[in-house]
């Protein structure tokens, strides 16, 4: 990798030295598996709370479900849902001062409140295609972004997992976005992969990126990816209860570090945290 550190709030974040933990938090009455879990500001600021206890590198928070099948919520209501989670994490700078905040969105006005409320990366499951004018506000906020494969939306998703190539077309994907956002004015060195585990993918196809997730190394950027509590897991343990799918996150979370992932977006983040120091110990630091 090109530029192998990147400094977000004073944290240095140093590709391939080991894995961070990116802690999911869902404003949401709906997301998949903890949907309701943190809908008000004080369930949420215990959250993460726990999650900076627990060794998180960064909170990733999200106003919208984008669980397949997922409705639609206005922009407004996702600012209402973001923005205030955003403000009271910063407000409370002697627990969250130095931990970079992450808003999972993929409209620019969104990004645009939330940066300005506190938070310091955009995570866009779009790879920003949703929005014509993401890369160019993310462009003048001057913060990372995160870029996700996906296919069509979360409504439409899982019916388009009809690839010739799923890692060349990935792949592919991922580098147009890439020059599309340098273009936009964007640092190649502020900008996130992330493969899209689970979005327009179907279950052998989530298990072939995780084996193949070292192909994605060429595109010389730091690699996120996102298994935590997935349906593949739940069909490889016959486990329909998201929250059960913990320790079957935690192999599907050895196997990402063992292929060379950067971040794991997670959402038991006190399991997680002791998983990356073993897979870290064994795959990363050679004696």
């Amino acid at each position: 990798m090109t530029d192998r550190k990147l400094t977000i709030r004073n944290k240095s974040f140093e590709w391939g030295k080991r894995t961070y933990l990116m802690g999911v938090l869902n404003v949401t009455p709906d997301s998949f598996s903890d949907g309701g879990d943190y809908y008000t500001i004080e369930s949420a600021l215990a959250q993460a709370e726990n999650m900076v206890k627990s060794g998180v590198d960064i909170i990733d928070i999200g106003g919208q479900s984008t669980r397949p099948g997922a409705a639609e919520i206005s922009s407004s209501e996702e600012i209402d849902r973001v923005i205030p989670v955003v403000q009271i994490l910063r407000q409370k700078a002697e627990i969250f001062g130095s931990v970079p905040i992450s808003v999972d969105t993929t409209r620019a006005q969104v990004a645009k409140a939330a940066v300005e409320a506190g938070a310091d990366i955009i995570n866009d499951i779009s790879g920003a295609t949703f929005d014509s004018a993401m890369l160019s506000t993310v462009a003048q906020l001057k913060v990372p972004i995160i870029l996700m494969h996906i296919r069509g939306t979360p409504q439409t998703m899982q019916k388009l997992t009809d690839y010739r190539d799923l890692i060349g077309e990935i792949r592919e994907f991922l580098e147009s976005r890439i020059a599309e956002a340098v273009a936009a004015g964007i640092d190649k060195s502020h900008i996130i992969l992330d493969p899209g585990i689970g979005f327009a993918k179907t279950y052998s196809q989530n298990l072939e990126i995780l084996q193949q997730l070292a192909k994605f190394r060429g595109l010389d950027c730091p690699i996120l990816v996102g298994v935590s509590r997935k349906s593949f897991i739940g069909h490889i343990l016959n486990q329909p209860l998201a929250k059960q799918r913990i320790w079957g996150t935690a192999a599907a979370c050895t196997g990402a570090i063992a292929n060379s992932a950067d971040i794991l977006r997670v959402h038991d983040v006190t399991e997680m945290h002791d998983v990356c120091l073993v897979a870290d110990a064994i795959f990363r630091y050679q004696s």
